[in-house]
């Protein structure tokens, strides 16, 4: 009886917590080296523009502009997936483009308007 109330415990202590697991896809925070498919990435994008756009960062006319096809260039460390978001209504020219840059698992770097 002590046997099967210890491991009762244990199951249940298991089951009820968090999985070890920290990331993935569904939070756009991942670990190891496998590379992340486009449109995995293509949603993360979504997510960190909505998430400047609810700090304040951004102005709240990019949440109808939606990125270009992603593409894949050469950044500092290597491979990144570059995102391009182009609100054309901007009225500084100087910040009518968004960049955004992911490593190639899928992890976010760097958004800016200059593109580098």
């Amino acid at each position: 009886m002590k046997q099967f109330v210890s491991t009762f415990a244990a199951l249940a202590a298991l089951s009820l917590s968090a999985p070890a697991f920290a990331g993935g896809e569904g939070d756009c925070h991942f670990h190891g080296s496998t590379p992340a498919k486009a449109e995995t990435v293509s949603g993360c994008a979504v997510k960190r523009q909505q998430q400047l756009i609810a700090s304040g960062k951004l102005d709240k006319s990019w949440q109808a502009v939606k990125p270009a096809a992603p593409e894949q260039v050469d950044g500092q460390k290597g491979k990144e997936w570059k995102f391009t978001f182009k609100d054309a209504a901007a009225t500084d020219k100087s910040k009518e483009t968004l960049y955004m840059f992911f490593t190639p698992q899928g992890n976010f770097i760097a958004a800016n308007f200059t593109g580098n």
